[in-house]
């Protein structure tokens, strides 16, 4: 009897050795091939973003995305029902997440699924806290067999997260990174490929949760991203910064921004916009101001504009700076009766005079001399503005970026034949209106600005990004011409611009102010006050533009409130690129003439 219990039980062995190592051999071998290895990505680490001198303004730092393997939170796995729910209340305190939506995720309704994650760019600190607490439960379990680690299906990604270590400096040129580790905004979403490089993944042997030492890995090395040097200098981007910042809170504005740009190469060494976000926490920031309204807002640039006009007349040889030009205290064009900015006796300005002292009429005059008809003058216009970059992308390929608007001359109003050539009826973005500044100064040419100067492989080998696109625009005699023109505006008492003055430095620059379109509405609110200019006049190095939208305590005039900005951020500029004064006496060209 013995025997033959002991031949029955033998024969039991031996049939389902041959169930599990034959008939349903390949079955019970996923099973365990499923349940035996875990696969992980590696991210890649994203590249940093640097100013022109290698200051840090976008970097990556060390995380972890905290994940779990849902199956092996099963009543199968764990021998008891509410595994979801212990591991759950274990790390809610931990992750700072709700129970209920951590016990949601563990016990998912797809019974396959194998991966979730439960939270995201969680410090090292955290993963060691949990790796902890995981490490005692295991060895409790591996003691007690009436002990679970209910952690054992919690595992960790090595991630990284995106710090701005400036704050809020510079945020409207850099953007930010989503939850996803994808650019989402600025040069992080137009650089994205080349700052994210690409994931590895690991593939390994794992039992209860730990990683099998005994069997191989197998792994893909991630490759990290490149890092970006852009042009931007962070001092003079935070002096620009401060500046317009501090002059928006004093007018209740809307908003303002500050461009400076090398006037020789076309670099960027500063975009400033207010208001502005911090990059770091987005959840606190306004949504309305999470762009670059620099190159994304789109408005009437004003008198600032007045200098392309004077451009043409001079290459047309339609006049000289010592052209006289009567100007009376109204002047019939067209369905309207137009007007300077403030009542006056009739002047009598010289070319020069009318841009000195910023006269609508002056200018409309002056611009009717390029062409037989007004018709044919409007053409020569308008070729013009587009040689200067109006009504096309400056060239910096940002996201969001307006080519604001100019209309064919066939398609100008009865009013936009007189008001486009002092400013009104046609739009710009900010860089597009320094740009134009930045054109004169360099003698005529315009070089396409640019934000980048160069990428960092991982190997270490530094990249310069190519040479910006260059067009003459006017002769090199016109550009100072216009130059010295520039001056009078900055320099006589005549001149509107006389709060830019710098001592030692001679200035040539120009105010505007505005009517503005709301963009709420689409109708005339306020007005757009602005400053553009560059220094030293007889020898450019820098531009500087400014622009303040809708003030509404004190003045609105663009050389009451952005004279003093630009003076503010020239100065700065100036000593920190170590700019010497040229020296050379200011041209002092004639505002007037007696009749």
């Amino acid at each position: 009897m013995i025997g033959l219990a002991l031949t029955l039980v033998l024969i039991a062995f031996v049939v389902r050795l041959l169930q599990v190592q034959a008939v349903d051999a390949s079955t019970y071998a996923a099973k365990a091939e499923q349940n035996r290895y875990v696969v992980h990505t590696l991210p890649a680490e994203r590249g940093g973003i640097t100013d022109r001198n290698g200051v840090a303004l976008a970097s990556t730092v060390d995380s972890y995305d905290i994940t779990a393997d849902p199956t092996m939170f099963t009543r199968e796995q764990l021998k008891v029902g509410d595994g979801p729910e212990q591991a759950a209340a274990l790390l809610a305190p931990i992750l700072g997440e709700d129970q209920e939506a951590l016990a949601a995720k563990l016990r998912p309704k797809n019974k396959d699924l194998r991966y979730v994650r439960l939270a995201r760019g969680k410090t090292p600190e955290v993963w060691n806290q949990i790796k902890d607490l995981k490490t005692a439960l295991g060895k409790k379990a591996d003691q007690d067999d009436s002990a679970v680690n209910v952690l054992a299906g919690v595992f960790a990604d090595p991630s990284s997260k995106r710090v701005y270590p400036n704050g809020s400096l510079a945020a409207g040129i850099l953007g930010w990174v989503n939850s996803e580790g994808e650019g989402s905004g600025g040069l992080e979403r137009k650089l994205d490929r080349t700052l994210a490089g690409e994931d590895g993944e690991i593939r390994y042997a794992q039992s209860g949760g730990r990683q099998v030492p005994t069997i191989g890995a197998n792994e893909k090395p991630a490759v990290p991203g490149s890092d970006v040097e852009l042009t931007i200098d962070r001092d003079i981007q935070w002096a620009a910064q401060h500046a317009i910042t501090e002059q928006v809170k004093e007018s209740k504005a809307d908003g303002g921004y500050v461009i400076v740009q090398d006037t020789r190469t076309g670099e960027i060494l500063a975009m400033a916009n207010s208001p502005g976000f911090d990059p770091n926490n987005l959840s606190d920031a306004d949504p309305a101001a999470l762009g670059n309204a620099a190159l994304q807002d789109a408005y009437e640039p004003g008198s600032t504009a007045k200098v392309m006009s004077m451009a043409a007349v001079l290459e047309e040889n339609a006049a000289t700076p010592a052209t006289h030009v009567v100007v009376p205290n109204r002047l019939h064009r067209g369905d309207r009766l137009f007007k300077d900015d403030v009542d006056h006796p009739t002047w009598h300005l010289t070319l020069n005079g009318v841009l000195a002292k910023s006269s609508n009429i002056g200018t409309i005059l002056a611009t009717g001399q390029l062409g037989k008809t007004q018709r044919e003058a409007n053409q020569v216009l308008y070729s013009y503005l587009r040689k200067f970059g109006l009504g096309d992308y400056s060239g910096l390929g940002f996201p969001g970026e307006t080519k604001g608007i100019l209309a064919p001359p066939g398609q100008w109003s009865t009013s936009q034949q007189y008001t486009i050539p002092f400013g009104q009826g046609v739009s710009v973005n900010a860089m597009q209106a320094a740009s134009v500044y930045s054109t004169i100064a360099n003698g005529g040419v315009r070089v396409a600005p640019t934000l980048v100067r160069g990428t960092k492989g991982p190997d270490g080998r530094f990249t310069p990004a190519p040479e910006p696109e260059k067009t003459r625009v006017v002769s090199e005699k016109t550009a100072k011409t216009l130059s010295r023109m520039l001056e009078s505006v900055v320099d006589d008492e005549e001149g509107t611009g006389t709060k830019a003055r710098i001592p030692g430095y001679r200035v040539a620059g120009k105010t505007g102010t505005a009517n503005r379109v709301d963009p709420a509405t689409g109708k005339y609110r306020g007005y757009t006050s602005s400053f553009a200019g560059f220094a030293p006049a007889d020898k450019p190095r820098v531009t500087v533009y400014c622009a303040i939208q809708n003030a509404t305590e004190g003045s609105y005039f663009g050389g009451q409130i952005c004279g003093p900005i630009f003076k503010q951020v020239m100065e700065f500029a100036l000593k920190t690129l170590q700019v010497p004064p040229t020296g050379a006496p200011p041209a002092n060209l004639p505002v007037t003439f007696k009749p």
